[in-house]
């Protein structure tokens, strides 16, 4: 008998089957803690416009924050950790809408909230509808609308689907909450313009109600007076009726708030449902929100309480939580506001995650799911050296001195493809028929001014022929405007990006999220592991 053999086959069986018996221990843990349909409670967070690009550079910007307040605390910045990014599972998003390479944000969140693509603009709905009114209009820009009745038809949304199985419903923004990314969770309409008609489909025993909210989204937190309460107790409405909806929300028992005061004040225990509307359209940005000390409710704020209310249905619940005003920062390439925006976001998730270990230990019947609608035209770029500035000029790894551009100039890390500058405005805009010569003048001094931080001018180099040195320049101004390479008018007219975006799950039934898929299969899954 050769025994070295006989050694070497047993050795060789034994591995094979501690591999196979480990692999198998592994995959019933794993089945058990994840199996599909057990997910009664979902949390789906999206970070409007929150593409690669921000999610890196807002790790970064948090490892710089980290190290301020605590020195020594990291290696370096880069090595921090946004929460989204602890999750155990995470995929790639391929997110372009019916008719566009580049999406809107209607039809990209609408793919997530009901498998369906659709055309940009429209708000869950069939494929085949269009973003018309019923003139045949393109692309609405006003308050109300009149889509066809035979334009298209409703596609169910998961917030509609838990509902019919009696769980609780909820969606927060730091948008309005019409605005596209919660409309689409309760909402169907041919165009996401229409803001009033979005409203009314939220309002129980309105004749535009949507009847498969049953009793109604029993929270709903953001910005948007305008579109619910009416002149003259509210000067800056844009009702065109008259009417008052959230006292017809009130009269269907819901309680209503409009400070993050009043909300504090909220016991989820003695509340059934609840509406907060905080602002006249969207919310502050978080970085003006905590500098101007305004009376309005962090994302996190917002989404406890919306758990707390939530939560108390044994059937389980869906909140949708939506960072929205990265996607603003982003269009108006002001990467400080947007990295702010992600960090808020991101304190959301964390505040979310440690409601329901309580509630929930180890999220054995919770879903976490986090993600992106589209990416942005921002860009990181250069050779910069280990924890230089995220918000900085690039300086550069080998030699840690400014790298300079062809003109012999510095530039900064994050820049645009393309975006707005002060003292510009669009083609379409310069060429209006209508416009008056004093029109035209008045664009062109708003867009010198941040109408949302005092009026305070914007720090922005020349986008031209020759570029402004910004040796000089703070670029980590909460006002300085990132460069961008084609100009397309005032600020706020940078574009989304078409590119893959990221999402990361963690909880019950998260492990079906892997690879890279369509953002319409996004929904599946959810469906899926929430047995929706």
């Amino acid at each position: 008998m050769n025994t070295t053999m006989n050694r070497t086959t047993c050795k060789t069986r034994l591995a094979a089957a501690l591999v196979c018996a480990a692999a198998g221990t592994l995959a019933t843990l794993a089945g058990s803690a994840h199996a599909a349909g057990e997910a009664k409670n979902v949390i789906f967070f999206l970070g409007d416009g929150m593409g690669p690009v921000t999610v890196t550079a807002a790790r970064i910007y948090k490892g710089e924050k980290q190290l301020a307040a605590k020195p020594g605390s990291l290696v370096s910045p880069e090595r921090a950790n946004l929460v989204m990014q602890t999750l155990p599972y995470a995929a790639r998003v391929k997110t372009y809408s019916l008719d566009g390479q580049t999406t809107d944000s209607a039809p990209s969140m609408a793919a997530y909230m009901t498998g369906v693509k659709m055309r940009n603009e429209v708000i869950s709905m069939s494929s085949d509808t269009v973003a018309v009114d019923s003139t045949g209009k393109q692309y609405i820009n006003g308050e109300d609308t009149t889509c066809a009745p035979t334009n298209g038809k409703a596609a169910d949304t998961l917030l509609e689907l838990a509902k019919a199985k009696g769980r609780a419903v909820g969606a927060v923004s730091t948008t309005r909450v019409g605005h596209a990314t919660p409309a689409t969770t309760y909402a169907h309409i041919c165009n996401r313009n229409g803001y009033n008609t979005i409203a009314e489909q939220s309002v129980p025993g309105h004749a535009n109600y949507n009847p498969k909210l049953l009793d109604g989204v029993d929270v709903l937190l953001g910005g948007g007076q305008r579109n619910y309460l009416p002149k003259p107790a509210n000067p800056g409405s844009k009702r065109t009726d008259g009417v008052d909806l959230v006292a017809a929300m009130q009269a269907k028992g819901y309680a209503y708030v409009d400070t993050g005061t009043k909300l504090k004040a909220i016991d989820p225990a003695a509340t059934g449902k609840l509406l907060g509307l905080f602002s006249q359209s969207e919310m502050a940005y978080e970085l003006d929100r905590v500098k101007q000390n305004l009376d309005q409710p962090s994302l996190s704020d917002m989404t406890e309480k919306a758990l707390g209310v939530l939560s108390k249905n044994d059937k389980g619940f869906f909140l949708m939580v939506e960072g929205g005003r990265i996607d603003h920062a982003l269009h108006g390439t002001n990467a400080k506001r947007a990295l702010e925006d992600t960090l808020a976001f991101d304190a959301a998730i964390q505040t979310a995650l440690d409601f329901m270990n309580k509630k929930d230990p180890g999220l054995k019947n919770t879903l976490v799911v986090v993600t992106a609608d589209h990416d942005h035209a921002i860009a990181f770029n250069g050779y910069p050296k280990i924890g230089n500035p995220i918000l900085g000029l690039v300086n550069g790894y080998a030699d840690g001195k400014p790298t300079k551009a062809a003109d012999g100039k510095p530039y900064t890390t994050l820049v645009f493809g393309n975006g707005g500058r002060p003292g510009s405005i669009s083609f379409s805009d310069a060429n209006d028929p209508n416009a008056t010569p004093a029109d035209i003048a008045k664009k062109i001094a708003d867009s010198n001014v941040n109408a949302e931080d005092g009026k305070k001018p914007w720090i922005a180099p020349a986008r031209g022929p020759v570029r402004d040195d910004q040796t000089t320049m703070d670029t980590t101004d909460d006002n300085f405007l990132q460069e961008v390479g084609i100009n397309l008018g005032s600020p706020g007219a940078e574009t989304h990006g078409g590119g893959d975006v990221m999402l990361f799950a963690g909880g019950a039934g998260s492990k079906i999220f892997k690879g890279t898929m369509e953002n319409i299969k996004v929904f599946n899954k959810v469906k899926e592991a929430a047995g929706l």
